[in-house]
């Protein structure tokens, strides 16, 4: 991880608040935690240390191809895992497009502690990996795209785990770098989507470490980064939803705070709307969103007036928000994770919300799975993750839902995706 970057203090902090969450959870809650669960969920058995270094053997290279873990009998039986080759180089917070049948996985940081610039890509159907020539400058947290046969990466931080203005486009066809117009500001933790071949990048740490609420489109065909207005709330690290004619931004962090605002940007009247804040201050929460409902999923909960706890603790908290209704659902104790967690993988696929591994409380990252069913509105166990990680990064793709790098005994190499079982 990079020592001494804006994000290894954030990794940092969510190992010694997961630590102190572990020390002091409930003895009932810590037995539960140490045994086989139903339907195939695990702990894993390795040791495992924080951001000081690692413990435990070499990494365990699994044979390429398909990998399959049976579950238990359950309506969720349709999903499967497929362990993909390992990434020649392993990594945390690297940046992951999948295009045309490729998965293109962008710099990071290795066990050096420093920012990469290493890319490969991952042939899916020849299960093979090709270096690429590496990025013009080594970055780490970047924001990536993928515009059409090209593929952007924004911001970030380098090398001297300083944020990045620089902007470069890898030209697939031609298997070539270019540098692009920067950024107005050196920005990590930027949040980003795309419309019509448009890129909207939001938010942001600057190198003061104050987070930004600036919003920025680039157009590639013009080579031009336009200011828009400034966001309500500034803030790092959000989740970015587009949705009809506005893009959504949930979560984040201001320093050490989570953030609770909800807002939306009209790309029409290019005007913020805000809407009612997340109902519970939780850092290290994953986001998702699914039949136009936005999840806030688990986290690290803050010490507040309403509970009896005096450090953060994990949850496995659920809050959703339909935006017809303009509302937050009443929080409900049936619709709460299975597994409290932070610092995991949240995503959409099948008709579920899937939360893949993160750290809880337990001294190792997770391997547990469960799916929300948007049907049954009910938590589902899914087959576990082949290898227990947090901190990874994601990447959807047609059926297919990555999971890539991370943290393991270590920075880690392995490339799984869940899937479904009748997919291609």
């Amino acid at each position: 991880m990079c020592t001494g970057s804006p994000g290894e203090r954030e990794h940092r902090r969510v190992w010694e608040m997961s630590r102190e969450a572990r020390e002091r959870m409930p003895h009932g809650d810590e037995q539960s935690h140490g045994k086989q669960e139903p339907g195939g969920s695990r702990v894993n058995s390795h040791h495992c240390r924080g951001p000081d270094g690692w413990h435990g053997g070499a990494w365990a290279w699994g044979p390429p191809g398909w990998l399959s873990h049976p579950m238990a009998a359950s309506s969720a039986g349709v999903f499967t895992w497929v362990s993909f080759p390992s990434m020649p180089t392993r990594r945390v917070y690297c940046s992951a497009v999948h295009h045309d049948g490729q998965l293109f996985v962008l710099g990071g940081c290795g066990g050096s502690g420093r920012a990469l610039g290493a890319a490969e890509v991952l042939d899916l159907q020849a299960q093979c990996w090709t270096a690429l020539p590496p990025l013009p400058t080594p970055r780490a947290g970047a924001a990536t795209l993928a515009v059409g046969k090209q593929i952007l990466a924004v911001g970030g931080v380098d090398a001297s785990q300083s944020p990045l203005a620089s902007v470069e486009i890898y030209h697939v066809d031609e298997g070539r770098w270019e540098k692009k117009a920067a950024l107005a500001q050196p920005s990590m933790g930027i949040a980003a989507v795309q419309r019509d071949g448009a890129v909207y990048v939001l938010g942001g740490m600057g190198a003061d470490t104050s987070p930004q609420a600036l919003v920025r489109v680039y157009e590639p065909a013009k080579d031009h980064w336009q200011p828009l207005p400034s966001m309500p709330t500034p803030c790092y690290g959000a989740s970015a939803f587009l949705q009809g004619n506005k893009i959504f931004v949930l979560g984040g962090r201001q320093g050490k705070l989570p953030v609770t605002a909800f807002e939306a940007f009209d790309l029409e009247t290019k005007s913020w709307t805000r809407y009612p804040s997340v109902p519970s201050r939780r850092a290290f929460a994953s986001c998702a969103m699914a039949d136009s409902i936005f999840f806030s999923l688990g986290g690290l909960q803050q010490p507040g007036p309403h509970n009896f706890y005096s450090r953060p603790h994990f949850v496995n908290t659920v809050e959703m928000f339909d935006p017809v209704q303009g509302a937050w659902c009443k929080p409900s104790r049936a619709i709460r994770m299975r597994e409290k967690r932070a610092d995991f993988v949240a995503g959409c696929l099948g008709g579920y919300v899937v939360a893949m591994g993160g750290l809880g409380n337990q001294s190792c990252p997770l391997d547990s799975v469960e799916g929300f069913s948007l049907t049954r509105r009910r938590w589902e166990l899914l087959p576990p993750m082949p290898t227990g990680r947090c901190s990874c990064s994601s990447c959807p793709a047609p059926d297919l839902l990555f999971v890539i790098g991370g943290v393991d005994q270590g920075p880690s190499g392995a490339v799984e995706a869940l899937c479904l079982r009748d997919a291609p």
